[in-house]
């Protein structure tokens, strides 16, 4: 029986003490040798079309001045993200992006690479960046007291974002799971359409929010070229 609404979302599963429920964020890996197939698949051909659409998009986001293959870092982020959000919705596989351990970690992660090569190479347009054009003297202290702030609450906002969104489908799916059992048959029958709805729902919301973080982390990019 069910003890915490939450528990759906802790990785029990373990094995010689390994959590096996991790396991799942590399099952991505097997699909890797769909790329060198002689004669590419249906599935390979889709993905090539959005890798292309997603490279064309990012490459004018980062404008004329980004690096030769600087695209190819965020649309490995939407790849990864993109498979995560979809196996949590299988049942008994673990949604490794419903947790802050692997959201923070990302957006963390890149957004310090993002700030110490700003930092490091672009000083200038660093500071520069901090008092938007046209501010009035008197309220310089307090545009970059509120710029340093929003800066620095980034990569909060991208997990928090991720993860909230990934626990409350999958609560709402939850919930609705359990109170079929004192239901009548004819509204279970009802519940398994709200359901369905539901898990097309989650399939929608697991392609916005990768594609939301890629194009958030490829934005914050640019700010600092």
């Amino acid at each position: 029986m069910m003890t915490n609404l939450f528990s759906i979302f802790d990785p029990s599963t373990n094995l010689f003490n390994l959590s096996l429920n991790w396991l799942s964020t590399f099952l991505g890996l097997c699909f890797i040798p769909y790329s060198f197939w002689m004669i590419p698949n249906r599935q390979f051909i889709l993905w090539n079309l959005i890798i292309n659409k997603l490279h064309l998009e990012f490459k004018n986001l980062l404008g004329p001045q980004s690096s030769s293959g600087s695209t190819f870092i965020f649309i490995s982020l939407f790849s990864f993200i993109l498979f995560n959000n979809f196996l949590g919705l299988f049942p008994y596989i673990f949604t490794s992006t419903s947790h802050l351990t692997i959201s923070l970690s990302i957006s963390l992660s890149m957004w310090l690479s993002f700030m110490f090569y700003g930092w490091i190479n672009n000083t200038q347009h660093m500071f520069i960046h901090m008092i938007p054009q046209g501010t009035p003297s008197i309220l310089m202290p307090f545009m970059v007291l509120i710029e340093t702030i929003s800066n620095i609450i980034r990569p909060g906002t991208l997990a928090v974002r991720l993860t909230a969104n990934m626990i409350a489908g999958h609560l709402l799916l939850t919930l609705l799971s359990s109170t079929g059992i004192n239901m009548p048959n004819y509204l279970v029958i009802l519940l398994i359409f709200v359901q369905i709805l539901l898990l097309t729902l989650e399939m929608a919301v697991a392609v916005i929010q990768s594609y939301v973080i890629a194009i958030l982390s490829t934005l914050y990019s640019s700010e600092v070229n």
